[in-house]
Formats: structure tokens, C-alpha cells, sequence
């Protein structure tokens, strides 16, 4: 029997177990319904360091080739390297990650030309019912004349122009401990930063866990979870940096610790960034998720750019910040998206400008981030619940009796109170889940809030 895809293409991509659920006849034929679904004829296609990936990468290019596209293998990528290449060529663009998933997983991201998105809302569920048929026996597209492979290295081309975007040639000398997690942050890192590309760069780098190795054998390549940046941290104490960089496994995102190993709120970065680029592109639209700091918004606004609150997730705030025109993007989550990177999100660009940041001035990073730092923040909770809507109408139920609240349904539920606390729930896209969130002026009415909203929650 056919796997069913429906199983594990998500919202946003694909993610699944390597051998039952993603095969190399699955990839084929996503491959060929990907290219019957866009109807785009050029294909840039890469993967990451797992294993599965070299194999998943050729059978998806088998089967978008007999479907009459042709396709450049750019082999080892990070995720924002292919949205690179499909930016630079206007060619659609297909990614082998499963990100920071752990190594029993891969999974697949495609974008468009320009590296617009691909989503469930947006061509992915055709894609997904079409290569479901293709599995069930239907025939696979089949073109007169099949397209072509080629191999190109894109790695010299990227590094070049990220450079391009944050010069760093000028900055103060700074130390800085990087933690590549075993994932794609060891492949680019070197090229974007290293030596043996940029002479003289004022960086000088010590390295975590560069080796490529998609078992991930010193700790998952997820630097959201607390576990998996002590390394990180300790490192930056021990040798005296002046900050360090986490990437997760693909690349695409970045996470920053300050001089004494303490985590620098995505947040907090979002706001740095959103004024570096507002200093460059005066009065432009930044785009915040709306489990961002109350604080992003305020600070945008201060610098005389436009605040746009947008749902979570990496296709929706991809979707406003092109309508918007907006220069820069920013999530809790550690995703950070540029105008000049085709309105994708990017890891390393996040990282140049945050080293260019603190290379820009005699302050330490705390001291720097101190600036951007309004309330106190929960972090995220989940919680495991049957009906997980049916608890928000619960939640929604108990505040409605309160006059000094206000209500809205973008993402979840979002309350706002008269003395700046909010709070966001919204249920997972893939688990019997909600995820709180919750941010006051001070502990006490962060924690008050957190723990009534709990309450409701796990009953």
C-alpha cells in the first residue's frame, strides 16, 4: 500500500520518517506533480547533511524531469542558500531538511521563483493529491521531451552576497563562539566568515560542532530548546567571546547568546534589526508575528517605520511582507526575513547584522540588547488538550466579563489588557496542542496572567 501524504505534508512542508513514510518513490513523485502543479519548467534542488538526502534529491529530480523541467543539483545546501538560488536564477527552488528534527526525520521545502512560498493554501495540497495519485497508479506526467540535469556550487555566489548585504570589513575585532549543531551552519559558516574567503575580517571564529553529520551526535540542532545552547554557552565563558551563534539544522535559523552565555530574546534581535534596516530605509513596513514582544512594534514605531502584525508561520509572513513591501520580518521562533533576500527568512543575515551591531560600537552585547528589552516574556507553553478550540472558546468565555480587555482571532486568541500584558493561545498545526504565550511590564503580571490562563486551560 501506498504511504499517505496526507500523514506528513504539513502546512507549511513535508516531514516524515526516512523508510516508512519518505521514500525515493515518494520524492519522484512529488517531483513530477510539483512540476504538473506550478507549471514551472526550471528547478534548483538541494538537501542537508542526512543521509537520505543525496537520494531524495536525484529521485525528485528524476521525476521533475520526466514531467519536462529542468533541474541544477546544487547539492549541499542550507535552506536559505536555495531560497538564494532561487531568488539569483528565478527558478523554483526544492530543499531536502527536516530542519532541526531529529535524524530519523528529512523532509522537503519548495518555493517558487524568487523563493515565494509554497504552502497548503498556496499549490502544496495539489501537489500533494496529485503525487497521491501518481503513488495509487495513476500515470506521472510524462513530457515529449524531458528536461535536464545539471550540478552547480552555489557556495561562493552566496557567501559573496551576503557580504554584499551587511559589510562587516570595519567592525571592532570581536570573538565569537559558533555552534553549528552538526547542521548546514558548518558548510556556510566557513564560507560567509571564514578566513579563507574574507581576509582580514575582524572575526575570529571558534567553532562548535562543525562536522556535517545528520545523526546529530552532541545534542539536536534545535537552538530553541534550553538544552541544547548549554554547550554554546559554556563555551563563551570559558574562552572569553563576546557573543555566540546557534544555528538549527538547516540553516535558516539563528539564535544569539550574550557575553555571559545569556540568550538574547528573538525578540530582542527582531527589534535591533527592524532599526538597523529602518536606518537604511527610512519610513519602511516592518512585519512582526503576533507572539513578538509588545515592545518590536513600539520600538519600529519610535524609529519611524510601520509596525505589521501578522499570523505565525513562515508563509504567512511572507505573504505581507510582499504585499507590504515591508524591508524586514521577524519571529519568536528565530526566523528572520529580509526585502533583500527576496522576503525569505535567513540565519546568517541575521547573524551578520547582529555582529555588525556589535562590532559598530564599545558596548557589550547585554549592554547593547538592553535597549530593546521592554516586558517579560513566559516563552512558549504547550499543552496537551482533547478539543484544543473548544478550550479557547473556554478562555475567550472567562475574560469576556473583564471591561478592561480587548479580544481578536487572527492567530488563536489574543488579549490585550489596559496595563500592556497580552497574551496569545493558539492550537498546533500538527498536535493536540496549544501553545501560550504570554508577556507583562513586569513578572508579577506576566506570571498572574500565565497561571489564570492555565488554569482554564488544563482543568
Amino acid at each position: 500500500m501506498a504511504p499517505q501524504l496526507s500523514e506528513f505534508v504539513k502546512a507549511y512542508d513535508v516531514r516524515g520518517l526516512v523508510g516508512s513514510q519518505l521514500t525515493p518513490e515518494v520524492m519522484e513523485a512529488i517531483g513530477a506533480a510539483a512540476v504538473a502543479v506550478t507549471g514551472e519548467r526550471s528547478w534548483a534542488v538541494g538537501h542537508d547533511m542526512r543521509d537520505s538526502g543525496p537520494g531524495f534529491a536525484e529521485a525528485f529530480a528524476r521525476g521533475a524531469v520526466k514531467a519536462g523541467a529542468s533541474v541544477v543539483e546544487a547539492g549541499l545546501c542550507s535552506t536559505d542558500m536555495l531560497y538564494f538560488i532561487a531568488g539569483q536564477r528565478n527558478v523554483a527552488g526544492a530543499m531536502f531538511t527536516a530542519s532541526h528534527n531529529p535524524a530519523e526525520y528529512n523532509g522537503l521545502k519548495l518555493c517558487l521563483p524568487a523563493a515565494r512560498p509554497i504552502g497548503l493554501d498556496t499549490g502544496l495540497a495539489d501537489i500533494r493529491d496529485r503525487a497521491q495519485a501518481i503513488l495509487d497508479g495513476e500515470p506521472a506526467p510524462e513530457a515529449q521531451t524531458p528536461g535536464t540535469v545539471t550540478q552547480e556550487d552555489f557556495l561562493a555566489a552566496y557567501a559573496a552576497y551576503m557580504r554584499e548585504l551587511v559589510d562587516l570589513s570595519g567592525i571592532r575585532p570581536l570573538k565569537v563562539v559558533v555552534d553549528a549543531g552538526n547542521g548546514m551552519g558548518g558548510h556556510t559558516v566557513p564560507a560567509v566568515l571564514g578566513d579563507q574567503l574574507l581576509a582580514g575580517l575582524p572575526i575570529e571564529i571558534d567553532p562548535l560542532y562543525f562536522e556535517l553529520d545528520g545523526s546529530f551526535p552532541n545534542h539536536e540542532a534545535n537552538p530553541l530548546e534550553p538544552a541544547n545552547i548549554v554547550d554554546l554557552q559554556e563555551r563563551v565563558r570559558v574562552v572569553g567571546a563576546d557573543l555566540g551563534l546557534a544555528f538549527d539544522g538547516d540553516a535558516d535559523r539563528c539564535f544569539v547568546v550574550d557575553a555571559d552565555g545569556e540568550p538574547v530574546a528573538p525578540s530582542t534581535i527582531t527589534a535591533l534589526i527592524a532599526t538597523r534596516e529602518l536606518a537604511k530605509h527610512p519610513g519602511s513596513t516592518v512585519c512582526h508575528n503576533l507572539i513578538c514582544s509588545k515592545a518590536v512594534p513600539e520600538i519600529v514605531a519610535e524609529h519611524g517605520g510601520t509596525p505589521e502584525r501578522t499570523r505565525v508561520g513562515h508563509s504567512y509572513i511572507k505573504a505581507v511582507m510582499a504585499e507590504k513591501d515591508a524591508v524586514f520580518g521577524g519571529e519568536h521562533s528565530g526566523h528572520y526575513y529580509f526585502r533583500d533576500f527576496w522576503f525569505a527568512d535567513t540565519g546568517m543575515l541575521a547573524a551578520m547584522h547582529v555582529l555588525a551591531a556589535a562590532g559598530e560600537t564599545d558596548r557589550s552585547l547585554s549592554e547593547l540588547s538592553d535597549e530593546f528589552v521592554r516586558y517579560t516574556a513566559s516563552g512558549e507553553i504547550n499543552s496537551k488538550v482533547a478539543d484544543p478550540h473548544a478550550k479557547i472558546d473556554e478562555v475567550a468565555t472567562h475574560f469576556d466579563a473583564q471591561d478592561d480587555v480587548e479580544t481578536d482571532r487572527l492567530d488563536g486568541l489574543t488579549l490585550a489588557f489596559g496595563d500592556g500584558s497580552w497574551a496569545n493561545l493558539r492550537p498546533s498545526n500538527t498536535e493536540p496542542l496549544l501553545r501560550l504565550n504570554v508577556e507583562g511590564p513586569d513578572k508579577a503580571s506576566m506570571e498572574g496572567l500565565r497561571d489564570d490562563i492555565l488554569r482554564i486551560v488544563r482543568n
